[in-house]
């Protein structure tokens, strides 16, 4: 982490669990955990329904709500998808774009994800834009060319004054759910190597503020040593994030200094 040149961010990412009444009992007990002083920005992403709980659940507290997805376009014939607009209106201040999930199960391109940032951005939403290799592609030694498109494709367009409010999650797919976590060193390569891409697009003095993530299994015991890594500055939490006392360990983690 650098907190010089770049926010420190724990999002959290609950994916399809919780109902609006567990979402109101966790702010309830979260908010009681939080620490009174500030390091880190703390942000939950929840779905869709459980939006507006969380919202009120966090009002006035340091916690910021965020989206797990939205569409690109502003309204229309789209059944079951949400807009941009949608998600401001309920006072929603960031939205996750392009999650490995996303793009497995749900057909998600980096064409669509370019789309979405935009949307996102100009609707004055903070992207979470993920990016990140299967084992297979990390096996066969395209890594970095496989990331290096991605963060292209996803900010194609975008206007450097803009850049403040991207963040960009490394989420390696062979990490996600599935108990196996990039050792600080791997993590802390492609996160270095997603900076240097924002440097070859933006600028040194863009590509420091933009803070980049590790997501993929990061939880209490691994954390501080992820977040000790210059170049990681924050996380993008799945399973660990669910559980009140876990996620405030690993906001603690992201206070040490």
């Amino acid at each position: 982490m650098n907190r010089r040149y770049r926010k420190t961010i724990i999002a959290g990412n609950w994916k399809m669990n919780k109902t609006p009444s567990e979402t109101k009992a966790f702010a309830e007990e979260f908010k009681a955990l939080l620490p009174k002083t500030k390091w880190c920005d703390v942000v939950l992403c929840v779905p869709f329904v459980d939006l507006p709980a969380a919202v009120r659940g966090f009002k006035d507290s340091r916690v910021s709500v965020g989206a797990e997805n939205l569409y690109f376009e502003k309204s229309g014939a789209f059944t079951g998808e949400v807009s941009a607009d949608m998600l401001v209106d309920l006072d929603v201040k960031y939205v996750i774009i392009g999650h490995s999930e996303r793009r497995q199960y749900f057909g998600e391109t980096d064409v669509t994800v370019n789309k979405k940032v935009h949307t996102a951005l100009e609707a004055g939403l903070s992207p979470i834009i993920c990016v990140g290799e299967s084992l297979e592609q990390r096996e066969m030694g395209v890594t970095m060319e496989l990331i290096a498109l991605q963060v292209k494709s996803a900010l194609a367009g975008v206007p450097a004054e803009q850049m403040r409010r991207c963040v960009i999650a490394y989420e390696p797919i062979w990490a996600i759910g599935t108990g196996k976590t990039a050792t600080g060193d791997q993590a802390a390569e492609v996160c270095s190597f997603i900076r240097a891409t924002i440097r070859s697009l933006y600028g040194a003095r863009i590509a420091r503020g933009v803070t980049i993530q590790y997501g993929g299994s990061m939880n209490p015991k691994n954390a501080a040593e992820l977040l000790s890594h210059e170049d990681i500055d924050g996380g993008l939490i799945g399973g660990a994030s669910l559980k009140p006392d876990q996620l405030m360990e690993i906001v603690h983690a992201a206070n040490q200094d």
